[in-house]
């Protein structure tokens, strides 16, 4: 069975976003309207001067700006010892193809992929300015006051719906993203909800591109990635990948999903560990924290608890069939319906259905109260 190697970024900063709003200014007449030269440049040679904006374990993304269209892109390309890599090149132009082709509003437009005028491999991808969701809860673990106004938990819900979505349409076109966290989910200013950093994804089908090595341990950052030719993020395996298994299915990102909702609804890690060893034996032997027993004073709702603990389940057999599944169920949460996988008793109906029909009660109430005074006087 081969062990698995994890990659930390060890300067790394969400590779598609810009988060400094600087960044964004106003679009300009001269911007839109300016003529396209005859002699027009293409390729790599279209774009203005390069601006280091983060750097990873085998990338460097990009500022700059197509000088046809007048806008600014993320530009990504490999680090120059790795540009010889076989393995490295073959991720990479994985990473764009596959990202250019899950065409779904939350995941990132790729542009053109090519290579610059010494023979480089580069890509081009929209500019997204926005937060990533593992901030997001940092903030609202420290109670910082407006986001905690902006992100209720309706919010988050809401959120996680969106990121669902994406992945249920990967999924449905045969691909598996193998690396959902926090990190990897970015909040825009206006709604927007992005899934990013496809460099890991799996097409259902293909084989791998190498059989791993030995972890190294000692990084005390156990969310971020860690260094070498299997990629994964130990606070975000899955059992499965825990094991070492080769034939991971969508069911796999299901369970990322879970810890996701776990994440959200308690605002603390789902599993914790010196390392990642201990990361391992929790995951595969212990039994699984409840969420209501984590976070007690979030008062979190049983049967979303229920939708948490599917997804999270240690067997793949037992958890959501789907990405579509777990949606569903979700989507009902949200709007008032009952879940699938939790048992309402019968009190908890009434109680749910005097929640849902509070108006219509209060309605007919006043119409009766109403009624009666119009009697007595009439009397």
């Amino acid at each position: 069975m081969p062990q698995i190697n994890f990659r930390h970024n060890f300067k790394y900063i969400l590779p598609e976003v810009i988060k400094n709003e600087e960044e964004k200014k106003p679009l300009r007449q001269q911007e839109t309207d300016d003529l396209l030269p005859s002699a027009w440049k293409s390729g790599s040679l279209k774009y203005d001067e390069l601006k280091p904006l983060s750097e990873g374990g085998t990338a460097k993304l990009y500022i700059t700006e197509d000088l046809n269209l007048h806008r600014k892109v993320a530009y990504k390309t490999l680090h120059a010892d790795l540009q010889t890599s076989d393995i490295e090149t073959k991720r990479f132009l994985r990473e764009a193809r596959v990202t250019a082709n899950i065409q779904h509003p939350g995941t990132v437009p790729v542009y053109e992929l090519g290579r610059d005028r010494s023979g480089q491999l580069f890509f081009t991808m929209k500019r997204v300015v926005g937060k990533d969701l593992r901030q997001v809860l940092l903030d609202l673990s420290h109670e910082v006051p407006d986001v905690v106004e902006r992100f209720p938990l309706p919010r988050l819900i809401d959120i996680l719906i969106q990121v669902t979505q994406t992945i249920a349409y990967a999924h449905d076109i045969g691909v598996i993203h193998r690396d959902i966290k926090p990190a990897n989910i970015i909040v825009g200013k206006f709604g927007e909800v992005y899934v990013i950093d496809w460099g890991l994804a799996k097409v259902m089908g293909s084989a791998q591109l190498s059989d791993g090595e030995v972890v190294e341990l000692g990084e005390k950052d156990l969310s971020l990635t860690r260094s070498g030719m299997h990629y994964g993020t130990p606070m975000y395996m899955t059992p499965e990948i825990a094991r070492g298994l080769s034939d991971l299915d969508a069911k796999s990102d299901v369970f990322a999903l879970g810890i996701l909702l776990f994440e959200i609804l308690t605002l603390k890690p789902f599993l914790q560990g010196e390392d990642i060893t201990e990361i391992k034996q929790k995951l595969l032997e212990e039994t699984y924290p409840l969420p209501r027993d984590v976070a007690p004073e979030r008062k979190i709702s049983k049967d979303l608890q229920a939708i948490c603990m599917k997804a999270l389940h240690r067997s793949r057999g037992l958890r959501y069939a789907n990405a579509n599944a777990l949606l569903e169920d979700l989507q009902r949460f949200r709007h008032g319906e009952e879940v699938s996988v939790y048992w309402y008793s019968g009190w908890e109906r009434f109680t749910r259905w005097n929640n849902q029909n509070a108006y219509l009660i209060i309605s007919l109430l006043s119409a009766l109260v109403g009624a009666g005074v119009y009697a007595l006087f009439t009397s």
